[in-house]
């Protein structure tokens, strides 16, 4: 007979699944995505033009088999999705992982950190899922990195060749930091079709290779196409 304690235990609930998402994470590469998966799309929750119903909609419609909605300092798109699925009796639903993005403070710097597969509800996130970035401490990313982490989440550099210091900085300092992966596939320069930017994709993914991080993509969808970013 079992003991009480282990009939208690609950699983994972498939949005917190970090097992899952690193798996998915270990095995990217360009041609995933954004028709297979994608982990960086906006809502009319933050700065999206998409209902989170919509979104998820088109997520279906396109095939994707996986996914996470990654609004500003938010889960209220994430959780909203997530009720329109469970209210659907779809036979090949996609996975939908919880997902955040948060601005932070790296090496002076102001970055973005995404948090995948996090428990909304734990204290230690509560605080940047308020709809506005932190100052001070709080908006350290070591402090973001860890709240992340608190919550159960793997924590992601976002579009590491976007910001005022190159990738080769930013990157070492967030693995001092604990960073889980990087953003490796993402456009800068929102071509049509959609397709990661050659140059930055190679030095990303050298980095993230010589660091062992994982590697993300997505398209970082603010408009009303999930295949491009505006």
């Amino acid at each position: 007979m079992g003991s009480p304690l282990a009939q208690e235990i609950s699983p994972v609930p498939a949005s917190q699944d970090t097992a899952a998402l690193r798996r998915v994470f270990e095995a990217m590469t360009p041609e995933r995505c954004p028709r297979v998966y994608n982990f960086h799309m906006h809502t009319v929750c933050s700065d999206g033009r998409l209902t989170p119903e919509l979104l998820i909609q088109q997520a279906v419609s396109i095939g994707l088999q996986g996914l996470a909605i990654t609004d500003h300092h938010s889960v209220d798109g994430f959780r909203r999705a997530q009720a329109w699925l469970s209210g659907q009796q779809l036979p090949n639903a996609p996975h939908l992982w919880s997902g955040v993005e948060i601005n932070a403070q790296l090496l002076h710097d102001e970055v973005h950190v995404l948090g995948y597969a996090i428990d909304p509800d734990h204290g230690e996130i509560a605080p940047y899922l308020q709809g506005y970035g932190l100052r001070g401490d709080r908006g350290d990313a070591r402090h973001v990195i860890d709240a992340i982490h608190a919550a159960g989440g793997l924590a992601v550099l976002a579009h590491p060749a976007r910001y005022r210091h190159s990738p080769a900085e930013l990157i070492a300092a967030a693995t001092e930091l604990g960073i889980d992966g990087v953003e490796t596939y993402y456009a800068y320069n929102n071509p049509n079709p959609w397709c990661p930017s050659p140059r930055q994709t190679r030095e990303v993914f050298t980095l993230a290779e010589c660091y062992g991080l994982l590697h993300s993509c997505g398209t970082d969808t603010h408009g009303l196409n999930l295949l491009q970013r505006l």
